[in-house]
């Protein structure tokens, strides 16, 4: 059965076994092993940022394709909930109808986007993806009467979702309410996703992906329509992106341009693509988890090493928590230089 959920395709390293292991019981059971609103907002983040992850690698670590573009379907599936709740209501059928019509959306603009680019070279494909991400930025910002302009949009989402719903009292000192909910919709729904991205990757459409990263003109050789897959692996990552950008609508009950279509955020799924590793899904587990808690407790850690190291003037002055992104530049420098494979390739090669 497990095989079956995996695709066929096995974590091959008992330590990397046991680090996905703990990171599945970990957001299964974060609601109750880490009691907090911080702690299940880390777990939420994580669970949204996996399947957002995933879906970007299955472009650059499966099929070779450098884009630029991926916060903007990610943000398509955000304002496609957002902008639904705000006009048919608060209620389960708007989530439905703005996640399938982001989806749609994201979709066929990464269709037009592929079919008029991808028979360019990478670099000028990239470029492409960044100046259309970029105008629909500067688009949304500007449709403020839509979009909420740089302010963004707050909404209502079903209240069985929010803390008001109380559906029973406590269990293990946890509040059971319409946040837990939430919470479990987000990470049920990310776990299936992520399955499915599991699923097409090791699938014969998968390998035909591959076959095209390593050698194009061989595949076209043998006989494969290179553009066509091409195009169909940025539609079906669009979508994906667009469904973690639903999931992220649902949770935040807040989309703006910050949050949502930022290239900050773009840079941050290149780190953790890195980090986790190209070419494998489970590096963007990985990845993201460490790059996420990274992100909310790196700072807090260098907190207390400043305050444990006060009597000593230069290290805790390198260790001061305002300058915690230089550290996280010097952690994602040196996880390149060990792990240049990234570390779920680099527990594999030395299983």
């Amino acid at each position: 059965m497990i095989v079956t959920l995996l695709s066929g395709d096995r974590p091959r390293s008992p330590l990397l076994t046991l680090i996905l292991l703990a990171i599945l019981a970990g957001l299964a059971l974060a609601p109750f092993l880490f009691p907090g609103v911080r702690s299940l907002e880390t777990a939420a983040r994580i669970c949204i940022f996996i399947v957002l992850v995933a879906s970007y690698d299955l472009l650059l670590g499966y099929t070779g394709i450098v884009s630029f573009a991926h916060t903007m379907f990610f943000g398509l599936g955000a304002y496609g909930v957002a902008l639904a709740s705000e006009h048919i209501g608060r209620g389960f059928g708007a989530l439905a109808v703005g996640t399938v019509a982001g989806a749609v959306a994201a979709a066929l603009l990464a269709m037009v986007i592929g079919l008029f680019s991808l028979r360019v070279r990478a670099i000028f494909f990239a470029m492409i993806t960044l100046a259309v991400a970029s105008a629909v930025a500067v688009l949304v910002s500007q449709l403020s009467q839509i979009t909420g302009g740089e302010d963004g949009l707050n909404y209502r989402i079903p209240r069985e979702l929010t803390p008001a719903f109380r559906w029973g009292g406590k269990l293990f000192d946890v509040n059971l309410n319409g946040k837990l909910l939430n919470y479990y919709l987000v990470f049920f729904c990310s776990l299936g996703l992520f399955l499915l991205m599991l699923r097409i990757v090791n699938s014969p459409f998968g390998r035909v992906l591959q076959a095209i990263r390593e050698n194009d003109f061989r595949a076209e050789a043998i006989g494969y329509r290179v553009v066509r897959y091409r195009v169909a692996a940025t539609c079906i990552s669009a979508a994906v992106a667009a469904l973690a950008g639903s999931l992220f609508a649902v949770w935040l009950r807040y989309v703006g341009p910050d949050t949502t279509l930022s290239f900050e955020i773009m840079l941050d799924i290149l780190l953790m693509v890195v980090i986790g590793g190209m070419g494998t899904m489970y590096g963007a587990v990985v990845g993201a988890t460490l790059f996420v808690l990274a992100q909310n407790y790196l700072q807090n850690l260098m907190g207390l090493a400043s305050g444990a190291t006060e009597g000593v003037p230069v290290v805790s002055d390198l260790l001061d928590p305002d300058r915690w992104l230089l550290w996280l530049g010097v952690l994602f420098i040196l996880s390149v230089y060990f792990f240049p494979t990234g570390i779920v390739g680099r527990l594999r090669a030395g299983r």
